[in-house]
């Protein structure tokens, strides 16, 4: 089952991740991590912006290349969830990053230890809770080194998400006070982003501002990010409560050019499914 896995996975994922890289923005405008999709509309809803069209084609062209996929070990078969990253670079650039790592994540219920060894209790005022397995404090690091244009992009696919329904998506974000902050990680219209496609074969995009999430805890380090039923039904297109899911991927595909930050890089931990928090995952 795991080898079939691996196969699937080495087969899917870049397949997946071409609709992150195909939304490449690669006009030279203004930063666009400052509007979201829907801001892109002008008019009716049939007139989706260049970016979106070329997220949506391109599948049957693509030649799958084995060797730029990032293929990790499986979890644990009773993780309900599990993230799982993967990096699609057709070109080789080498430009792209996407792997859990322990000691980046927001701790919760860590031990910190002074000069003198005395131990010292270390939860992030930003995640109260987090993964029940994550006993290393470990954070997703995705990264995309260069211009967006970049035939590129850093992700993770979320396994043993298909055939449910969406009440609850989110994330925490290394990225101090809020999400449109200079400081941290990038928090872009974007990408971070989740990629979400339904029974019916529809693509949606929830960006990491746009649409505009809820805010949970906030600390100097991580803001908790949540996207309920509402902001799911104000996504590009809009996810409802009764879309059965096919797949979720998270895409990041947003370089060193793209403001407000020019970071092209973020650390996510707490990766949040109706509820379900990972916090940790194959490549540590």
């Amino acid at each position: 089952m795991q080898t079939l896995r691996r196969v699937a996975a080495v087969l899917i994922c870049p397949l997946i991740a071409c609709l992150g890289a195909g939304c490449d923005r690669s006009a030279p405008a203004a930063p666009h991590s400052a509007v979201g999709p829907r801001a892109d509309l002008i008019g009716t809803p049939t007139q989706a912006p260049d970016w979106v069209a070329r997220a949506l084609l391109g599948l049957d062209l693509l030649v799958v290349d084995p060797a730029t996929a990032m293929i990790q070990p499986d979890d644990p078969d009773d993780d309900p969830i599990t993230v799982v990253p993967f990096e699609f670079d057709p070109n080789h650039t080498s430009l792209v990053r996407s792997f859990w790592l322990r000691g980046t994540g927001c701790p919760t219920g860590a031990t910190a230890v002074d000069f003198f060894g005395t131990p010292q209790a270390v939860t992030d005022a930003a995640c109260p809770t987090g993964g029940p397995k994550d006993m290393k404090q470990e954070g997703l690091l995705l990264v995309k080194t260069g211009p967006t244009s970049n035939f590129a992009s850093a992700g993770a696919s979320l396994n043993g998400v298909k055939g449910i329904t969406l009440s609850e998506l989110g994330y925490d974000i290394r990225k101090g006070v809020a999400p449109v902050s200079v400081i941290g990680s990038h928090c872009g219209a974007g990408a971070p982003r989740f990629n979400v496609v339904t029974d019916d074969g529809t693509n949606h995009f929830v960006g990491c501002n746009s649409p505009p999430a809820l805010f949970g805890p906030v600390s100097s380090s991580w803001v908790r990010l949540r996207w309920g039923a509402a902001e799911l039904a104000a996504a590009f297109p809009p996810i409802l409560t009764g879309n059965v899911i096919r797949s979720i991927t998270i895409i990041f595909d947003e370089g060193t050019d793209t403001g407000p930050d020019f970071f092209g890089l973020a650390v996510l931990d707490n990766i949040d499914v109706n509820g379900t928090l990972v916090g940790k995952g194959p490549g540590n």
